[in-house]
């Protein structure tokens, strides 16, 4: 019986044992550190676990639909990501054009928009102006509504910008000028229809978090650096660039970081306003592998194609992870 009882003990003292090494805060119990444990690590499978699937079905050399799960990877071919840099789809359009498309939208609307947000937000937090408070409830109102919500009237916005040539040497504008009632014109742009205007609908919907992501960053900077700067002899311009700026770039990272990612991964837009192939992105190849039946999508191109897809936004993070780190701890203490 007291052999029993010191097992007993034995075995409760181990469930019970610390072993975080922690000198200060709540300590917890081995028990308590198993659990967490394995509840961390059946997170991280769920998460992984599509991750990996999709790479281990890159290497395969099979187009089939795949009938078993396979997490580690049988055969190493590359013979998928060959076929779809060579040709992604059926349609003439080369990988490295869709990779220019995709760049010149994620980046441009995202360097755009850092652009207008900071100096929107540089205005709301640092000066007091009438309206100021209706404003800012006014920039957070599209936060509130679906993006999808939105697209109809940015559609026929943008619909309504057209270059027309009449004939005879005359081009119109549109909405600021027409051709003759009767005159046949031939269109020659459309906003609508062109990555233009597909980046200006996405700026749009791209300023309200951004205005407001940074707005609170820049409410921690100190007054005082920027009343000593003014002390000093700066003016305005100087102060926003020299001392305002650099302080904000970890913020700034972030923003365009978390910016990127949707933007390269926007399909709803792209989608409804371009109609050439030549104009289409990498998300709108992707979904064109798709077809009606699931047995005649080419699995392994698919999913090569979503590797390369997913690739630059894990590139973009590695290369800002300093300053995404440090923005994402830096603004939640007031300074």
């Amino acid at each position: 019986m007291k052999t029993e009882t010191k097992n007993k003990n034995i075995f409760m003292r181990f469930l019970t044992m610390n072993t975080s090494n922690q000198t200060s805060g709540r300590s917890l119990p081995l028990w308590k550190q198993l659990l967490l444990q394995l509840l961390t690590l059946a997170i991280a499978f769920e998460v992984l676990f599509p991750i990996l699937y999709i790479i281990t079905l890159s290497f395969s050399s099979k187009s089939t639909r795949p009938s078993t799960l396979q997490l580690i990877p049988t055969e190493l071919s590359l013979v998928a990501y060959q076929q779809v840099l060579d040709k992604p789809t059926a349609n003439p359009v080369t990988f490295p054009v869709l990779l220019k498309n995709s760049f010149l939208l994620s980046i441009g609307v995202g360097l755009v928009a850092l652009l207008v947000a900071v100096t929107a937000a540089y205005a709301f937090s640092r000066f007091h102006f009438k309206m100021r408070q209706v404003l800012m409830v006014l920039v957070f109102i599209p936060l509130l509504m679906p993006a999808v919500g939105l697209s109809t009237p940015l559609y026929l916005l943008m619909n309504s910008v057209r270059v027309t040539d009449c004939g005879q040497g005359i081009t119109a504008i549109a909405p600021f000028m027409t051709c003759a009632q009767g005159a046949a014109g031939k269109i020659i742009f459309n906003l609508r229809d062109s990555l233009l205007g597909v980046g200006i609908a996405m700026i749009s919907g791209a300023l309200p978090f951004a205005v407001w992501n940074l707005k609170g960053y820049l409410d921690t900077i100190p007054h005082e650096l920027e009343e000593a700067a003014a002390i000093d002899g700066a003016n305005a311009n100087q102060i926003f660039f020299q001392i305002v700026l650099p302080l904000a770039i970890p913020q700034l990272a972030v923003t365009f970081f978390l910016g990127f990612i949707g933007h390269w991964q926007e399909f709803a837009l792209p989608w409804l306003f371009l109609s050439k192939p030549e104009d289409y992105t990498l998300s709108m190849t992707l979904y064109n592998m798709t077809g009606q039946y699931a047995n005649a999508i080419p699995w392994n191109r698919f999913a090569a194609f979503a590797v390369i897809v997913a690739a630059p936004v894990a590139v973009i993070y590695i290369a800002l992870q300093k300053y995404i780190t440090s923005g994402l701890t830096a603004g939640g203490v007031k300074g």
